[in-house]
């Protein structure tokens, strides 16, 4: 029988059953021309989105609490982000800044510039995505160090390009079939602090993971004067919404300053707002070299950025290049973008943020299947677990409370092995945010019996 959930004040609406019929006849269409690379939580068929609203082909309205995988920071088609697209659309769409000069794109540059971590002159290099910004982060720290070898952590997830895809450590199906891989990346342990061995202290953990780096990495498959880079994620995404002891930065940067290697934070998805801070490094008050950084940049649009210091970012004309990246209408986009998270956004992600954890912090002892809750602004994790003694991963029934949310009008994603990621619009309400938590309460108890 058909079951109708409706929360008025929220704007969610779901009709029972789902798939609708119109989005049958898509999934179909796509089933048979689209390829099967692609990863699909549930059958949500998009066709609009206003602020923190997703409406399907069926007219079913969703919380989303995705982000379309933490890209649409300023929410669906926020109206300030949507005039500058129309605005420079109208005046100009494309010309490439790789061999033309946009007067917004020197201004965005100038922008990021400023806000980066750190004093000193800094440069930009535009590219379309985030794999693309770890590419030009690659390349860029070979180049300047004349070095071949980087180190990387287990668990990470840096992109499915070449390069990227070879610092990429999160799960076998993203490396399968695709090697030989980049040589001279070593992958050494991400310290969970979740998941920290008995008698040690988290400190401890985190130190221990950096020891490693230079008692056995340096000391046999990468000497240090052969590293170029030290590439990791101040918060781990699709590893698991994993939250690194800040000893662990701070090591990570001694380290490299040690071994003349360069320290590349991947922020695509940790940054631009998402925890409460313009970049999640800004917790630890770690300064790195090279940033990378896209998802939420232009909220939408496709954009990336490498930013590093100016005696850093030392290639020549023509060592790198992008036809599309810094698009004029991807930039005005982005320029609005901080303008809104500058002025209110993120303000409100670190405030819905503290107020989501302050209602989810009692679940790992009132339901023995949350092993833990973490985060930082709107970057939460919910680690699944089969017992909390064992703490062992649950990945199916992380996957059946994505699925059941999906059923009750809340869009969420998993990441790791059993991880749900709370990832919504930095615009979200406490109203929005109250419902997102009702709705994951209540399937956990009937999870529980």
């Amino acid at each position: 029988m058909a079951r109708e959930t409706t929360a008025a004040p929220v704007g969610v609406s779901v009709k029972e059953p789902l798939p609708g019929p119109k989005a049958q006849e898509i999934l179909r269409l796509d089933g048979k021309f689209i390829s099967p690379s692609y990863t699909r939580a549930y059958p949500l068929v998009a066709r609009r989105g206003e602020g923190a609203i997703v409406e399907d082909v069926d007219g079913n309205r969703f919380l989303d609490f995705a982000a379309g995988i933490a890209v649409v920071a300023t929410g669906h088609c926020h109206p300030r982000v949507v005039g500058a697209i129309q605005q420079q659309a109208a005046r100009l769409i494309h010309m490439s800044g790789s061999d033309f000069y946009y007067e917004n794109q020197a201004v965005l540059a100038r922008k990021l510039a400023q806000i980066a971590p750190g004093n000193g002159n800094k440069k930009v290099f535009f590219s379309n995505s985030g794999t693309e910004a770890v590419e030009a982060a690659i390349k860029l720290a070979r180049h300047h160090t004349r070095r071949q070898k980087l180190i990387a952590f287990t668990g990470a997830f840096h992109g499915r390009t070449l390069g990227s895809l070879s610092l990429t450590a999160s799960k076998p199906v993203q490396r399968q079939g695709f090697g030989p891989l980049l040589p001279g990346v070593v992958h050494a342990p991400y310290p969970d602090p979740y998941r920290c061995p008995e008698g040690l202290s988290v400190e401890e953990h985190a130190r221990q993971a950096v020891e490693y780096i230079e008692k056995q990495i340096f000391a046999t498959v990468a000497p240090k004067n052969e590293v170029a880079a030290i590439v990791v994620e101040p918060v781990q995404g699709e590893g698991g919404y994993i939250f690194p002891h800040p000893v662990f930065l701070r090591e990570l940067r001694r380290i490299a300053d040690d071994s003349g290697a360069l320290l590349v934070f991947d922020e695509v998805q940790s940054g631009v707002g998402r925890t409460g801070r313009m970049w999640a490094s800004e917790h630890s008050g770690v300064e790195p070299d090279i940033i990378a950084s896209a998802k939420g940049i232009a909220s939408g649009m496709p954009l990336g950025a490498t930013i590093a210091a100016d005696h850093i970012m030392d290639w020549p004309p023509g060592a790198h290049g992008s036809t599309f990246g810094g698009n004029p209408v991807a930039i005005a986009a982005a320029l609005e973008t901080i303008a809104l998270l500058e002025e209110e956004l993120i303000a409100n992600a670190e405030q819905m943020g503290q107020h989501i954890l302050s209602r989810i912090e009692s679940w790992p002892t009132r339901f023995k299947q949350v092993g833990q809750v973490r985060g930082l602004g709107l970057m939460i994790g919910i680690e699944m677990v089969a017992d909390a003694t064992s703490k062992e991963p649950a990945p199916e029934l992380r996957d059946r409370v994505v699925q059941q949310a999906f059923h009750n009008g809340l869009l969420v994603l998993g990441c790791g092995k059993s991880t749900i990621r709370i990832s919504p619009p930095l615009i979200i309400t406490r109203e929005q945010a109250d419902f997102a938590v009702d709705v994951l309460e209540l399937i956990l108890r009937t999870e529980a019996g």
